[in-house]
């Protein structure tokens, strides 16, 4: 047998070495990422920095924290719609939040299904006109329900009647009502129909390229799960979301109020033990043993400007001393910095400690 190890190498490369020669090749001609920074410079995009995709034909005029405070507005508006609707209908009306997200009306209305029942309505008074979309199968559902029947799910698919759409015209004023509702801590908005279309691509409600805030809600109703959809142009809903945003930077911003001391009557009638001293001089004590009465002690006049006023044995004040009438009188002129200040505390004689 002939030993594979004596056998030349071939012409011919296997798999694993064309895709190593190709990964080698596309590192070599790949080139290298570049980021402007604000201020115009550039610099490496794998230096660390955190750079994000940005689709300019979709822009977001709102924030991921804007979004979430609309989310949580949102899933309240759900919540009490589907209790609110469940009542009304006598049967349990599940709702849930499927997305929230800002598109450009032209897409928006190319996403509408076809045949499907849009009404058209406006929240005064807000300017823009909002769609809310149903599907067919969940409005004739809703219809039959109405007329008495058990909300089992209508398989057709065409388009609304007159009858059925005045029939559904009451749940869609509860579904209105409820979302102009969760705004009335900013504003008060009352909804109104201005008519209806079964065609979304004939909607010209407002401009191609305006941003869209749309809610996709999925909807079980007995056997029938659908969608329904609420369109609200951005500028429609702008004034709430800056009174929003304003609140609740109002809400957490810190007021520092300064707290100023005054005066309690329940103080008036405190008794306190004021006392005035300095320190004259300083003598032996052989000195202080030799007195004898009628000797006399000279201090310096400049002792009478360095009084200290103790309050209840503190030092607080310097003042100078005199005479008011018959009374000896001290005349404060400054106050004495506090032991927060650096003072040494004095004993309850007034002197200080060591």
């Amino acid at each position: 047998m002939a030993d594979d190890s004596q056998k030349p190498p071939s012409d011919f490369l296997d798999q694993a070495e064309i895709d190593k020669l190709l990964a080698q090749n596309a590192e070599q001609s790949a080139p290298k990422a570049l980021l402007i920074h604000a201020d115009g410079t550039r610099g490496d995009a794998k230096s660390g920095n955190k750079v994000e995709a940005y689709d300019f034909r979709n822009p977001v005029f709102l924030s991921e924290v804007e979004l979430r405070r609309l989310r949580l507005l949102h899933e309240d508006f759900i919540r009490y719609l589907s209790a609110r609707l469940s009542l009304f209908l006598r049967m349990e009306f599940g709702l849930k939040m499927a997305k929230l997200t800002t598109v450009t009306y032209s897409k928006f209305t190319e996403s509408l299904p076809s045949p499907t029942h849009i009404c058209l309505f406006k929240a005064e008074p807000l300017i823009g006109v909002c769609v809310l979309d149903i599907n067919p199968r969940l409005a004739l559902t809703i219809a039959d329900r109405l007329l008495g029947g058990r909300g089992h799910s209508v398989k057709a698919e065409r388009y609304l009647t007159e009858i059925e759409m005045s029939l559904i015209e009451d749940v869609i004023h509860i579904v209105l009502e409820e979302w102009c509702g969760q705004w009335k801590s900013e504003q008060d908005l009352h909804p109104s129909i201005i008519g209806h279309e079964n065609n979304g691509r004939f909607l010209q409600t407002s401009p191609k390229d305006a941003i869209i805030l749309a809610l996709t809600l999925e909807v079980n109703f007995g056997d029938c799960s659908e969608q329904m959809q609420i369109g609200v142009p951005y500028y429609t809903i702008e004034p709430l979301v800056k009174k929003m945003q304003a609140r609740r930077h109002k809400d957490t911003a810190v007021t520092q109020v300064e707290k100023r001391a005054s005066w309690q009557r329940s103080y008036d009638h405190i008794t306190m033990p004021v006392r005035a001293e300095w320190d004259a001089l300083e003598l032996s004590l052989r000195e202080v043993a030799s007195f004898r009465v009628g000797d006399v002690v000279e201090m310096p006049a400049s002792l009478l400007q360095q009084a200290r006023l103790l309050l209840n044995g503190t030092p607080k004040f310097i003042g100078t001393v005199g005479l008011d009438a018959d009374r000896v009188a001290v005349q404060i002129t400054h106050k004495i910095p506090s032991h927060a200040d650096g003072l040494t505390p004095a004993n309850h004689d007034g002197r200080k400690s060591p």
